[in-house]
């Protein structure tokens, strides 16, 4: 009976395996695809599947000369920067009072329960839009920034994680005079490191790859942060071929830029790849000690 059930356990796992090995492929191989485009010749760009075909860089020196790309690239690392700064401060700071019990802060029910509703039900698109252009935020930087200041999932994360700390280091905190905020950045901040690298990953992936706010926000496109930029050539590439002739089409794959494109690409992709493994090492940890529990 034992051998019975360890030869179905490795069954299932084999299976297991195999699902695995297809979502990742299926995850791997188009980057690999895109990455073998951009540096392959634009005469073998129709051809390419997984190597690079007439290998060249010239895609990649032609960026360095792509004053919109750099602007664009520029934008974007200045929205990871501010924004995720900015996110993660009131993500800490809105937490904290809420991780109290409801004897320390008798108003935290109330405060819960907005927070709940305002992550359940959104008032829409329009109404966003509208509200950012009362505000006079269209067409600017900040636009790209202060609408998403606050993540509630962020916050609740990080709200079960102080409260999964020993109340009596506030306490004693307290006693020796300490300021709520001083107990804040000085022991339950450095005491959070896993979770706050966590949120900090999900923050920046999430701000490195937005480009729908660019592309309802902002008209200018000098201010057009990059993965709008590059939505907006995949945009322009479609437009163009369903308006061609089959004879129009062939001709346009010949001469398009299908490797520049490429090389783009690669390059946004590239300060995610970079990020991700240094903050790796605490993502597990910092959801985990994160958990929703009571």
């Amino acid at each position: 009976m034992v051998g019975q059930n360890t030869a179905k356990q490795k069954i299932v796992d084999w299976i297991l395996r195999v699902i695995l090995l297809i979502a990742a492929l299926s995850c791997l191989i188009p980057i690999l695809n895109t990455v073998a485009i951009s540096f392959s010749s634009k005469v073998y760009a129709n051809e390419v599947f997984l190597l690079p075909k007439g290998f060249t860089t010239a895609s990649y020196k032609e960026i360095l000369k792509d004053e919109q790309f750099l602007r664009s690239f520029w934008v974007s690392v200045k929205k990871v920067v501010i924004g995720s700064t900015l996110q993660m401060l009131m993500t800490i700071l809105m937490a904290y009072p809420l991780s109290k019990s409801r004897r320390i802060f008798p108003a935290r029910g109330h405060y819960m329960r907005v927070i709940i509703v305002c992550m359940l039900f959104s008032g829409g698109t329009i109404p966003w839009y509208l509200v950012i252009k009362m505000l006079g935020l269209i067409d600017s930087f900040w636009a790209l920034v202060l609408p998403g200041c606050v993540n509630i999932s962020n916050t609740i994360i990080m709200m079960n994680f102080f409260k999964g700390l020993p109340p009596s280091m506030a306490e004693s905190a307290a006693i020796d005079g300490a300021t709520p905020l001083t107990t804040l950045f000085r022991i339950y901040v450095p005491l959070s490191t896993p979770s706050i690298a966590t949120l900090s990953l999900f923050t920046i992936v999430g701000h490195w790859n937005g480009y729908f706010d660019g592309m309802i926000l902002i008209n200018d496109p000098k201010k057009m942060p990059l993965q709008t930029y590059i939505q907006s050539l995949v945009a322009d590439i479609s437009n163009k071929i369903n308006s061609m002739t089959p004879e129009e089409i062939l001709q346009y794959s010949q001469i398009s830029n299908m490797t520049f494109n490429a090389a783009k690409i690669v390059v946004a992709m590239v300060p995610v790849m970079v990020i991700y493994p240094v903050l790796q090492k605490y993502f597990v940890k910092g959801l985990v000690m994160g958990a929703v529990k009571e």
